[in-house]
């Protein structure tokens, strides 16, 4: 069982940790190497703090925390792809130790992001995913989200790597 409260300041060190484990985890033979290998959990953090520090960033940023403390991380905001109508969100992260994969963490920071956006209006939500990320992509779809057939290449230090966008409709939601 976890708990899914606001991150605060003090977690951004622990959240920066779970994303770079999360990465090199979940992208394996998605993305080089070393990319992988020179991600650093504290100029990530630095990163973050930075970001949060500006005012600029929309972001809600939750964690789910356990007996352990801090055991994921997930990140939405209003949608950025300019296709979309105004009263859609997006699902910018979601991130868990690689060994709770599995075990509900992230069902219950998938269902705190649709609370939330339920909250601010957005009535779909969209999420873009890596396109060979299998379990991340089975995980959505279970979630009852849908790729719409928008594809994009996002550059990782010079390799493009192929993502699909998801799209949860209001009657499909949970």
């Amino acid at each position: 069982m976890v708990n899914i409260r606001e991150m605060t300041d003090a977690d951004i060190e622990t959240v920066a940790g779970i994303r770079v484990a999360g990465w090199r985890h979940a992208y394996a033979g998605l993305v080089p190497q070393h990319h992988l290998d020179a991600m650093d959990a504290q100029a990530n953090a630095a990163h973050h703090r930075a970001r949060l520090a500006s005012g600029t960033d929309r972001a809600v940023n939750a964690v789910a925390e356990g007996a352990d403390g801090v055991v994921g991380w997930v990140s939405y905001g209003p949608c950025r792809d300019a296709d979309q109508p105004p009263a859609t969100g997006e699902l910018y992260a979601v991130y868990v130790r690689p060994e709770l994969i599995g075990t509900g963490v992230g069902r219950a920071l998938w269902g705190a992001a649709l609370e939330g956006a339920r909250e601010r209006g957005w009535e779909r939500m969209v999420l873009w995913v890596l396109k060979g990320n299998a379990r991340a992509r089975l995980f959505y779809e279970r979630a009852g989200c849908a790729p719409d057939g928008a594809g994009r290449l996002d550059d990782v230090d010079g390799t493009a790597v192929p993502e699909v966008r998801y799209v949860l409709e209001p009657d499909r939601r949970p």
